[in-house]
């Protein structure tokens, strides 16, 4: 399973890679920093997984998701926001997040996602 993090915060990007590098069935962790730099990664590397902030330079998470659900439907996005607010939230799930969590306190259940997004399809 290809991982992609998108997020503005290096610090975040590099926690997300630590936090999953160790798990079976991740053959590669990318990195994007803005808006753009994650459309054109998506583009070139199909992940199969993409964690994608809201906030981020040169557009937001909400468009890259439109724009990369648009093109890759079976994509799993997995939104890590600092801004769980409920409208964001059900913007995202209408767009086709399959997942919305709260950076401040659901930053563990990464992990636990994509072990069971790997158990899934190894199935």
């Amino acid at each position: 399973m290809k991982v992609l993090i998108a997020d503005d915060s290096a610090i975040v990007r590099k926690s997300l890679t630590k936090l999953i590098s160790s798990i079976e069935g991740i053959s590669g962790i990318y990195e994007a920093q803005d808006a753009a730099q994650t459309i054109e990664l998506v583009k070139g590397l199909k992940p199969d997984a993409l964690i994608l902030d809201i906030r981020m330079p040169q557009g937001n998470g909400i468009e890259v998701l439109q724009e990369v659900k648009k093109n890759n439907p079976a994509l799993v996005v997995i939104m890590l926001t600092n801004y769980p607010y409920p409208h964001y939230r059900k913007k995202c799930k209408d767009l086709g997040a399959d997942f919305f969590l709260d950076k401040s306190n659901e930053f563990e259940k990464i992990p636990v996602i994509l072990k069971q997004l790997i158990q899934d399809t190894s199935a």
